[in-house]
């Protein structure tokens, strides 16, 4: 269909073959999405150098660590040298692994400032230098959450307050930006096998459980948020903003 032929989308969070970041990627490149993707260091640009010879078009690539200022201010920069932004995907979160299980009262400061500040105040610093290259472009930024955000989620913890801050920059971003003609909205995925969610204590149990109870009966893949994304990104999603999407089969319907 084309629906995202010349427009770029800069994706932060493509990691490896089960990154949602790269299903969001897969699915943005079969629509004619030029790519700009975004990799914390180098060593993890050889995997994304890898993943971006599968696509047709070959993707722009840039090493971006959102904890550096520095870096974040010069992957714009290179940006911009590419021309006018549409699209920007926030798909990167980060914990440390022993404050995701064991009770939340545990929680350290240096622990729940790092969860916060890669996994919720990027969004907000990424947004600032995008908006002024989506001027005049009904620009769309897309980050990616979950339902741990809203409900207690065993293991989840730290990562959990990281996301609601992520939902509540959502919202005020979009009434930031809404003006500008540029939308802001969080998908909030179901559970999908990510070598980070791997992290979570009892993921496997929580696979489960969505699979038995959801409304769909099933898990949710890479593909299904990647559609997601790209009608948010669209025009199909021209008139949606500050809003959380739940793409999880129906599990967040249910109350438990």
């Amino acid at each position: 269909m084309g629906l995202m032929n010349d427009k770029t989308v800069a994706i932060f969070g493509v990691a490896n073959k089960r990154s949602i970041a790269w299903g969001i990627a897969r699915v943005l490149a079969g629509e004619g999405a030029r790519l700009v993707l975004a990799y914390q260091n180098d060593r993890m640009k050889r995997g994304v150098e890898q993943l971006a010879g599968e696509l047709d078009v070959a993707p722009v690539l840039a090493p971006c660590d959102v904890t550096d200022e520095a870096q974040v201010d010069a992957f714009f920069e290179g940006v911009r040298e590419l021309g006018p932004l549409d699209g920007l995907v926030h798909s990167i979160a980060t914990a440390k692994r022993e404050e995701l299980g064991g009770q939340f009262r545990d929680t350290s400061w240096d622990g729940y400032a790092l969860a916060q500040q890669v996994s919720a105040y990027s969004l907000v610093s990424l947004a600032r230098r995008a908006a002024p290259l989506m001027a005049g472009r009904q620009g769309s930024i897309v980050c990616l959450t979950y339902y741990g955000a809203e409900r207690v989620v065993e293991g989840y913890n730290v990562m959990g307050v990281a996301k609601a801050a992520l939902e509540a920059n959502t919202r005020y971003l979009a009434a930031d930006l809404g003006p500008e003609g540029i939308r802001v909205n969080a998908i909030s995925a179901g559970p999908i096998k990510t070598v980070s969610a791997m992290g979570v204590s009892g993921f496997k149990d929580i696979l489960g459980q969505v699979e038995a109870r959801a409304p769909l009966r099933r898990n949710v893949t890479q593909e299904d948020v990647g559609r997601t994304a790209l009608f948010l990104l669209s025009e199909l999603g021209a008139a949606i903003t500050g809003q959380t999407l739940y793409v999880d089969s129906g599990y967040s319907i249910l109350g438990v």
